[in-house]
Parts: structure tokens; sequence; C-alpha cells
């Protein structure tokens, strides 16, 4: 990491290790992987952190049910805790309505993330989980530049579009000297209820292609549920199975 940009960590806080979940376009379920993997860790018996660093769009206290303000005294502003003790910080715990847009310039929004950092009191965190906008612009520039992040879990979908999407993501971690953790697949099967085959929705995988051409693993590949975007709607993401991340969880370990 470049020494030059390095945040301090806030004074009262402790952070082990720091994950990033990236993803080189929207719409592929980068903050569902987050939440569950931090809901994997959390049953594991880790004390769990998410820094949701998508300003624009934050969805990561919806998913966990967590409305309100996050909680402040005389040390300063702290995480909301989720009903199984997942520690979150988003913007929307900040804002007087969580529908109020954050219309704000990349520099500004890449400051926010940082402050989630250096001004929030993370209280004895084990593992950090931190939910990035998409693409590979001002704030993953910032967030690798600025916080120690300890390897990137690539989040990607089956869409033949995807697969240079996602290089340019890989490439990215790359040139900041980031440890690739591995790559996930979402949205890449669904399973019928009726005769239980399965079935491409949105084309064949060209993930384990993606793979070989960084040299990264396959994590997982996560179906088509109608029962995880309810459950997700209803802010009951932590009633969940893990589909398949633990095995992610472990390999972070």
């Amino acid at each position: 990491m470049n020494n030059q940009f390095a945040a301090e960590l806030n004074e009262f806080s402790k952070v082990g290790k720091v994950i990033g979940v990236v993803s080189g376009k929207g719409g592929v379920g980068k903050s569902l992987v987050t939440s569950l993997l931090a809901v994997v860790m959390n049953r594991k018996g880790y004390k769990v952190g998410i820094l949701d660093g998508d300003i624009t769009g934050p969805s990561i206290p919806k998913a966990f049910g967590i409305s309100g303000k996050a909680p402040m005294d005389e040390r300063g502003v702290h995480p909301a805790l989720s009903k199984a003790g997942i520690s979150v910080m988003s913007i929307n715990l900040l804002l007087d309505e969580d529908t109020d847009p954050v219309v704000w310039r990349g520099p500004l929004v890449g400051g926010a993330v940082k402050q989630f950092w250096t001004d929030v009191i993370w209280d004895d965190i084990d593992y950090m989980f931190i939910d990035m906008p998409p693409g590979t612009g001002d704030v993953p520039l910032t967030v690798f530049q600025s916080i120690p992040v300890d390897g990137i879990i690539v989040v990607t979908s089956p869409q033949e579009l995807v697969s240079m999407i996602v290089a340019k993501a890989v490439k990215m971690a790359e040139l900041m000297n980031i440890p690739v953790i591995g790559l996930v697949e979402n949205m890449s099967y669904f399973v019928c209820p009726d005769c239980g085959s399965s079935h491409h929705i949105f084309g064949e995988s060209h993930i384990d292609q993606i793979a070989l051409t960084h040299s990264v693993p396959v994590l997982a590949k996560l179906p088509i549920d109608p029962t995880i975007a309810s459950f997700v709607d209803e802010g009951r993401i932590e009633e969940l199975s893990g589909y398949g991340l633990e095995q992610v969880a472990s390999l972070i370990e």
C-alpha cells in the first residue's frame, strides 16, 4: 500500500483483517455477497463489521433490517448493530431519511468512505468487509490506497459481457498489489422447483475461463433464488443459509 495516502484508523478502533468485495459493474449482487459472508463469519464466532462503501447506492442496512441513526457518544460515531451483532456503517445511517439521495461528486464520496475508516469507532472487529461501489473509479482507488485491504473478492454474473469487466477489476487489484482471494458468481443458475433441473437463465457461465486466465480460484456459484430476494427485502438476511459461502469463509480464515 502507498503510505503517502494511508489513512489512520480511529484511536478507539481495533480491526483485524479487511476484505474488499468488488465488482466491475453494478447489479451483480456484490452487497448480497458482502452480507452473506459477514453472516457466515459471524456464525463462526468472529466479531464482524461491514463498511458500506457504496455511498450513492447503500443497501446493507436494509438487508439487515437496520433503520434509524448510527449511535454517537462523546468519543464519536459508532456502527449500528444487527440482530446478531454485526457492526454496520452506512451513509443511510447518517441521513434524515434513508430515501434521501446522496448527490455528491467523486472526491466527496471517496472522502466519506475514508471517514468511515478514520472517524467511526469499530470495536474490536476480527473481520471487516467493505462493500465497494461498482467499477474501477474514484472510490475503489481511494479505498485501495488509504485502507489496508488484505484481499478482495470479485463478484460477477454469467453474462459474457461481464467477463471483460471482471478482468478490469482483477487487473486493478493487481496494479494496487492487493491479493485477489477469488471470484464469486451470482445468479449462476436456477433450480426448477417442479423438475429439479438447473437452468442457466443468463447463459452459460464463463467464470471458470476468467479464473484460469487470471490464475484465481472460483470460490462459489450462487443460485437465482426468490427466497434470497424476499429475505433481503424484509431485512432478514441473517436467517439465510450461507449458499456455499462457508467454504469461502474458511479460506478467508
